[in-house]
């Protein structure tokens, strides 16, 4: 019994002195600051989607540097947020997708991507895969001529809200 009352009491006495000490240097120093933002769709123009590829990428520039506000500003020595996107699928949609009793279910659309934060000399400091799925409905109305616009939206705010999130 005595063993283990030290040994207790041992490490109390050691998470007394871990609390007391205060917080540790990386978690005073939060979380990094970037220099920029950067959305880079090479991987969808390299699939010939030009102008598609274009919009997606004002469309998630925007949401990530709102997403990232608070950590804009980092300086000339601070890294940089690439945030690289490797596909897209918005399958057609056109309503309802069949339902329980027939089969179907709905349709999503998916956002797959990269985050890399960059040093200053190109250096990979981190990187976060990620992959968004949204309802194809997400658009709103299948008849509207604007509904893909507003799925591109909803998936670019979708993935840059969950970025946010991640540990990068």
């Amino acid at each position: 019994m005595t063993g283990i009352g030290l040994d207790r009491r041992a490490m109390v006495a050691g998470l007394v002195a871990a609390a007391a000490s205060g917080p540790s240097a990386l978690a005073q120093a939060g979380p990094p600051r970037f220099s920029a933002v950067i959305v880079d769709v090479g991987p969808l123009h390299a699939r010939r989607l030009g102008p598609f590829a274009d919009f997606l990428r004002s469309a998630l520039q925007a949401e990530l540097a709102r997403a990232f506000a608070d950590r804009l500003g980092g300086g000339r020595g601070a890294p940089r947020l690439v945030v690289r996107i490797d596909g897209i699928s918005m399958p057609s949609y056109v309503g309802r997708e069949g339902g329980r009793f027939f089969g179907g279910g709905i349709q999503n659309d998916y956002l797959e991507g990269e985050a890399l934060v960059v040093a200053p000399n190109g250096q990979i400091l981190a990187r976060h895969p990620q992959l968004s799925a949204l309802p194809s409905n997400s658009g709103g109305a299948w008849y509207d001529e604007r509904s893909e616009q507003r799925r591109v939206l909803a998936l670019a705010a979708h993935y840059a809200g969950w970025l946010r999130r991640s540990p990068i």
